[in-house]
């Protein structure tokens, strides 16, 4: 098995050994995703790269980019998942109400958005509400600082939009640019990009790496809206010894099982919230309401406010449907069950 040392490098950490102190590891190994494809997962370790088939119905749940498994080196194959230190997840697009899994075990998150039309404070809230969820530090990323008049007016904006926000604007072509950037890519850090179509992940991602790895495209003018260069998650690994996830830009960005981020990066108003005189406020007309009556005196930003309450009503609706499709995925497993079971009882019978 691989020392620690060289693990490590790879983002292993205390959380994961923990784990193998009860687990029977004398023939296996762990591995980290590096990407993931419809049936086979690519893997990474210290002397170890290799591909292997996506093990069906495994115990420990499904896999995402930068989970750790361990692999059965002998059989070739995936035993299990380790528990994660952290998950980006949303509600899959379209009306199919599963659970789409981003990526696992991310130290820190950059929301990449831009200077230009692209930027917009509700698509960033969603984006931030998902990193607080999952525990890790975000970082907002403004690139095209280079194209815009005055991007200290883009990075004001960004910064109010939760506790504690760090900024950094910059021009993704220029790598002297990016040393604010680069400050959070330490030796075995893992750092996911998240942001829409066209604000630059890639060409951030491939000046971070020293070259053009992935294809970049422009931007059509008329709106400023991109198209997708990256079609799939994927890990790199940057000269700093760093792992950076590229995602797809995502369009859609359903919220399922974040509301405590949600809750944190709307901090001013869920502190109100609780002065309501109802327990269930919706915050639209009831009496008593703290949130309206502190938005009517011009104490809090009324485009926050419709923000949180449309976040908090779609978190609510997608748990709910989500929750609706698990129990209904157990009970068909269940009469999956019985139905072998009962062929098999007849089988002996006969």
């Amino acid at each position: 098995m691989s020392t620690h040392d060289e693990l490590t490098a790879f983002g292993w950490g205390p959380h994961f050994e923990s784990q193998l102190a009860t687990m029977d590891i004398a023939t296996a190994r762990p591995a980290r995703i590096i990407s993931v494809h419809r049936s086979v997962v690519d893997l990474a370790g210290p002397d170890l790269e290799t591909s292997l088939p996506v093990p069906v119905n495994l115990e420990s749940g499904p896999l995402t980019v930068g989970d750790w498994v361990l692999l059965d080196e002998q059989a070739e194959r995936i035993l299990q998942r380790l528990g994660r230190t952290s998950l980006f997840r949303r509600r899959a697009p379209g009306t199919d109400r599963r659970e789409q899994l981003i990526a696992a075990n991310v130290d820190n998150l950059f929301v990449v958005s831009s200077c230009n039309q692209d930027f917009n404070e509700a698509r960033l809230e969603r984006y931030l509400a998902i990193g607080r969820d999952a525990g890790v530090m975000s970082i907002i990323v403004l690139t095209k600082s280079d194209l815009c008049d005055d991007p200290g007016e883009y990075v004001r904006r960004a910064s109010t939009l939760a506790p504690g926000l760090v900024v950094e604007a910059v021009n993704a072509l220029d790598r002297e640019c990016l040393q604010g950037v680069e400050a959070w890519l330490a030796k075995g850090q893992t750092v996911a990009l998240l942001g829409s179509s066209g604000v630059g992940k890639s060409t951030l991602t491939n000046t971070l790496m020293g070259e053009s790895a992935i294809t970049t495209q422009a931007i059509r003018q008329d709106d400023d809206k991109g198209r997708h260069t990256t079609t799939a998650r994927h890990m790199h690994r940057l000269h700093s010894g760093a792992w950076l996830v590229d995602t797809p830009g995502m369009r859609e960005l359903q919220l399922t099982d974040v509301r405590a981020g949600i809750d944190d990066v709307f901090a001013e108003i869920t502190a109100l919230a609780e002065d309501c005189r109802f327990a269930d406020c919706s915050h639209v007309n009831e009496p008593g309401c703290a949130v309206l009556a502190a938005a009517q005196r011009g104490e809090l930003d009324e485009r926050r406010v419709a923000s949180w309450r449309k976040l908090v009503r779609e978190e609510v609706r997608n748990r709910q449907s989500l929750a609706e499709r698990r129990a209904s995925d157990k009970s068909l497993g269940r009469l999956y069950k019985n139905v072998i079971g009962e062929k098999q009882r007849r089988k002996r019978r006969g």
